[in-house]
């Protein structure tokens, strides 16, 4: 275990502008949207300072923060942003064009509620509805993973088997504005391990001109959309490779899923986010009570590595699934990626799904134990969508 020399209290926020700091990017384009604006507000201050040399570029919109970063990224910069919801839905249309053209951004997300009607607290609708714009997905649990998953997250775009933008997710306010103990690398081990941007194609190498976003009709756009998807099939190998050397130097490890107390458990739960914490707490309550319970948290939703999933799956007595997020007219999109990954697990466990903590609602320990004791009962429905802390 690496030697911690850097401890502090901090803000998620204060978190990943530090992190955004280490990197030090060639271009930051941000326009505040809360519970985003103090990752840039942090690392502006950074910019003020002299700290980085960062161009630092404040837009009028998140359309325009995206475009910014895309537009600097096919330059050969390495180009950062962060956005919150409705920013990131205002993104909507350059998410697209930001991942089919292979560019390697990075984006912290601070999970927030879309609108209407307007709502500022978290769930996971923001991201949910980027899911399949071709952007790898990481998610966070916490302050230290945040910091981490940003570094992490800048190897895994820029690898040349890779080349796609990555949004890492932090639960809006619970992870944005709490304050932790972070265990942060030091300046010069973090510049290590990000190393040097490799730059493919640059628009400013006038010697070797490139287009991007030509006209793309039936001739050729297909076979682009394939070579996205065979981008995102490197993804899980590249992933590990990268996060065997960041153990080396943190002492942290990332596989695809967090796997917890899952080795004899026939109950396990899947969540996202900072909730990963609060079942934690009541899976060693429950097994105080002799009950075989686990968890996973995916670090990783996209790609959705199922095959991984299906090894953990495969035998339980149940798995429940829980949501802070609705798809209306369809089922919860982590719930329909876990039951898809299920069809063709040998000894498929009962399956059930919770929709929890739309807006921000709190999810508490009784909510949890209410769904394990669905699952203990047998009493699951793998076509009925339930809630938690909803009220009647």
């Amino acid at each position: 275990m690496p030697e911690v020399k850097n401890r502090q209290a901090v803000t998620g926020a204060q978190a990943i502008a530090n992190a955004m700091r280490q990197i030090n990017p060639d271009v930051v384009a941000a326009y505040p949207i809360t519970p985003q604006t103090p990752v840039v507000e942090y690392f502006a201050q950074y910019v003020a300072d002299g700290v980085v040399e960062t161009e630092m570029i404040p837009v009028e919109s998140e359309h325009s923060a995206m475009s910014a970063v895309v537009g600097a990224a096919a330059a050969g910069a390495r180009a950062m942003t962060a956005t919150a919801a409705n920013g990131l839905a205002l993104m909507h249309e350059i998410v697209y064009i930001a991942a089919s053209s292979r560019l390697p951004i990075v984006m912290p997300v601070a999970n927030r509620a879309l609108s209407g009607p307007i709502n500022i607290h978290c769930d996971h609708s923001d991201a949910m509805a980027e899911r399949d714009s071709g952007w790898i997905q990481l998610w966070a649990e916490n302050a230290q993973e945040a910091y981490d998953l940003t570094l992490i997250a800048l190897r895994l775009g820029e690898h040349e088997d890779v080349r796609l933008p990555v949004m890492i997710n932090f639960d809006g306010f619970i992870i944005s504005h709490g304050v932790e103990v972070v265990d942060f690398l030091d300046d010069d081990v973090v510049k290590k391990f990000v190393g040097e941007p490799k730059v493919k194609y640059p628009l400013l190498d006038v010697d070797n001109p490139v287009t991007y976003g030509p006209l793309d009709l039936y001739d050729y756009y297909f076979e682009h959309k394939r070579q996205q998807i065979e981008a995102m099939k490197h993804v899980e190998r590249v992933y590990k490779e990268i996060v065997d050397e960041f153990e080396k130097i943190s002492g942290r490890r990332y596989d695809i899923f967090d796997k917890y107390m899952i080795d004899d458990a026939e109950y396990i739960m899947i969540a996202l986010g900072s909730t990963a914490g609060t079942i934690k707490y009541t899976v060693d309550l429950l097994r105080e009570q002799g009950h075989k319970v686990g968890l996973v948290k995916p670090w990783v939703f996209r790609p959705f590595l199922k095959k991984e999933l299906q090894e953990v799956l495969n035998g339980r007595k149940a798995v429940v699934v829980l949501d802070r997020s609705a798809s209306f007219g369809a089922e919860a999109p982590l719930y329909e990626a876990v039951k898809s990954a299920l069809f063709n697990v040998e000894n498929k466990p009962l399956i059930g799904s919770y929709v929890y903590g739309l807006g921000g609602r709190d999810i508490k320990v009784e909510h949890i134990k209410q769904a394990f004791e669905d699952a203990f009962a047998g009493n699951l429905d793998p076509d009925e969508e339930r809630y938690l802390g909803l009220r009647g």
